[in-house]
């Protein structure tokens, strides 16, 4: 009798661990980062591509600290794709804080032809960055947050600069 007991309890043991694993990764929802392009400089250029290191500013409003595993980021310039890259380097955010993370980006010779194409005639620069931060926090399980942002860089100088 023994014997047919034991798989039961075993298996209601399991059941009641799985159970609370589960209960441990529900809970509070991280708010995805703020994020914004806080500066971008050639890095490379060789003869079809182009290598950019962009830096972001990275906002945190979540009550916990976020370690970010890895970010993917793609940047358009006047609604075309112009460059992609992807990041491992570790940057910890604290909570309610703000962190610049480095990433190096590329762009194909084509991919900045498109994007530049009718710039002289726009007296504005339009940038969309859109991605993902593969992030953990506190006790968490490691998650993915989404990120979009945009803005534009006005090209004509100021009436006041000579």
């Amino acid at each position: 009798m023994n014997r047919s007991i034991l798989p039961i309890t075993v298996f209601a043991v399991i059941l009641v661990f799985l159970a609370l694993a589960g209960c441990a990764g529900v809970g509070k929802q991280l708010d995805p980062p703020r994020i914004s392009l806080a500066n971008i400089q050639v890095q490379e250029v060789t003869g079809l591509e182009t290598a950019f290191q962009i830096q972001l500013r990275v906002f945190n409003a979540n009550d916990v600290d976020l370690n970010v595993k890895g970010i993917k980021a793609e940047l358009e310039i006047n609604g075309q794709p112009f460059a992609t890259g992807v990041s491992n380097t570790p940057v910890e955010i604290p909570s309610y804080g703000t962190e610049l993370v480095t990433i190096t980006v590329y762009s194909s010779v084509n991919k900045m032809f498109k994007s530049i194409y009718g710039l002289k005639d726009s007296e504005e620069l339009k940038y969309r960055l859109n991605g993902k931060l593969r992030v953990s926090a506190n006790n968490m399980l490691p998650t993915t947050l989404p990120f979009e942002s945009e803005g534009q860089v006005t090209l004509k100088p100021s009436k006041d600069q000579p």
